[in-house]
């Protein structure tokens, strides 16, 4: 089992930068990817950033050079490091990990808020 706490949301103004954390305990060896999604009010969740095992690191077009993901595996810590944050970037940002067997796990979400 692995639970997973974010922090690091606030509301920012365009143009600024916030780094949010994940912090994750318990151990499942079969992790396979790590990652975050957001999702904004009426719309679906997306995915923004995931880095796989295998070290292969992915962003969603619309952040790309913009936001980049970093893990701290001796803190059991994933980041997501914003920068020129824009308004349409506001929404809850959730940590994610996927197992090989594709077992999902969720954090609680925190809210970004960048107002224009």
């Amino acid at each position: 089992q692995v639970q997973l706490v974010e922090s690091g949301g606030g509301l920012v103004q365009a143009g600024g930068s916030l780094r949010l954390s994940c912090v994750a305990s318990g151990r499942d060896f079969s992790i396979n990817a790590m990652g975050w999604y957001r999702q904004a009010p009426g719309k679906q969740r997306e995915l923004v950033a995931v880095i796989t095992s295998g070290g292969n690191i992915n962003y969603a077009d619309s952040v790309k050079g913009r936001f980049t993901i970093s893990t701290d595996n001796a803190k059991n810590t994933m980041y997501l490091h914003m920068n020129s944050l824009k308004p349409e970037d506001t929404a809850v940002y959730y940590c994610h990990r996927r197992t090989v067997w594709n077992r999902e796990y969720w954090g609680q979400g925190t809210q970004v808020t960048v107002s224009s």
